[in-house]
């Protein structure tokens, strides 16, 4: 069948925009054209609130014109995107990179993850899933040496280079076969929305997943992203110390190779609370250590096991859809998530800024709460298999 091929196509374009050359001087490249800090953290602010408002106009396109050339669109937006990077020296410039790169991320979000359920028997989605995970990281590993031994000292080069990549996976966006019926393109847009939302928030139980979820995945980006960098500082690493334990961390997030075989193992209904009953124990942790080495393995195990049951939690998402309009029910679960993830991370930030502890503390009950209601749902939601 044609859309075997999908699942091939779609690693490599997930390695290719896992190759993002200036990722270890992201912000260092955006100071050297001229933006401050602060101006950083404006455009990422504006930027989550493009990307929420483009996420369910998105969805309903997806399912209006096909899953193949909204993925080719968001590709080729991405690519846009770091041509403006590349090009940008002000604010304006900057600007702009952010609402392309927001609604980019919006057209492929629920797309990329409907291609590939649809691409393989639903017994094998989680694997597939896990792989698809492990080729972005394995791309974002292989441009950080790439940056480290050729472009360390070439910022410019760095975003052309990554330009160069997002524009390859545009290009293998056009030979991916077209997974959505053409019939189900022809319906009445509007009355199927409304009705299409109407049934997913009466999926309350569900929608509790989903916000626990969304807890549990800003509680670790906020701490794996830049609550570790202090807890490392005041742990006393070294510069070094911390660059390696970055590429741990990074090679940890390929765990999802291995989701299938580990969740059968320890067991499907208890695989996602079990994982955030114990992140809520490893940010308990750090609240009380001071080690470097136990910091950097309670973060090392918070991104492993991240990525471990991720790949069961898009099967879970994708196996709740019960409309033909997929991308639009998952845009759906993608606000929901959105919306949740940002509060959450308002309210870490301001925590974080009077006390570490405070917010590894809060990181921590998110985490243990989330598992308690989790479990309750995910038993249910197994047993019926």
């Amino acid at each position: 069948m044609k859309r075997q091929r999908n699942i091939p196509l779609m690693y490599a374009i997930a390695f290719l925009q896992g190759m993002v050359f200036y990722a270890p001087v992201a912000s260092l490249y955006r100071q050297a054209r001229g933006m401050s800090l602060g101006q950083i953290a404006l455009l990422e602010s504006i930027s989550f609130l493009i990307q929420l408002a483009m996420e369910l106009p998105w969805g309903v396109a997806a399912d209006r014109i096909g899953y193949k050339k909204t993925m080719f669109a968001g590709c080729a937006i991405f690519a846009l995107s770091k041509l403006a990077f590349w090009r940008a020296d002000s604010f304006v410039d900057f600007f702009w990179e952010r609402v392309l790169l927001s609604a980019a991320i919006a057209a492929l979000s629920g797309v990329d993850d409907s291609i590939l359920y649809l691409s393989c028997p639903d017994r094998d989605s989680q694997k597939v899933f896990g792989r698809y995970g492990a080729f972005s990281t394995a791309g974002l590993l292989a441009s950080a040496g790439a940056f480290s031994l050729w472009m360390a000292e070439n910022y410019a080069l760095a975003a052309l280079a990554t330009l160069v990549a997002y524009a390859l996976a545009a290009v293998l966006a056009l030979f991916l076969a077209e997974v959505r019926p053409p019939e189900m393109k022809r319906r009445e847009p509007a009355r199927a929305f409304f009705r299409l939302l109407q049934s997913t928030l009466r999926q309350r139980r569900f929608l509790l997943l989903v916000i626990c979820w969304a807890l549990y995945g800003q509680a670790l980006s906020s701490v794996c992203t830049w609550l570790s960098q202090n807890q490392y500082l005041r742990c006393g690493m070294s510069g070094r110390a911390m660059g390696f334990a970055f590429i741990l961390v990074s090679v940890a997030s390929m765990a999802g190779v291995f989701s299938q075989p580990v969740t059968d193992r320890v067991g499907r209904s208890r695989a996602i609370p079990g994982t955030l009953a114990l992140a809520g124990l490893a940010c308990l942790a750090l609240v009380f250590t001071r080690s470097a080495a136990l910091s950097a393995g309670c973060i090392l195990f918070l991104e492993g096991s991240f990525a471990l049951v991720s790949p069961l939690a898009s099967q879970v998402w994708n196996r709740q859809v019960t409309s033909a309009d997929r991308a639009t029910q998952l845009s759906v679960y993608a606000v929901l998530d959105e919306a949740v993830a940002a509060g959450g991370s308002l309210v870490i930030g301001r925590v974080a800024d009077a006390s570490l502890d405070g917010a590894f503390g809060l990181c921590a009950a998110a985490c243990l709460a989330c598992a308690l209601a989790a479990a309750i749902w995910c038993r249910r939601f197994f047993e019926r298999e």
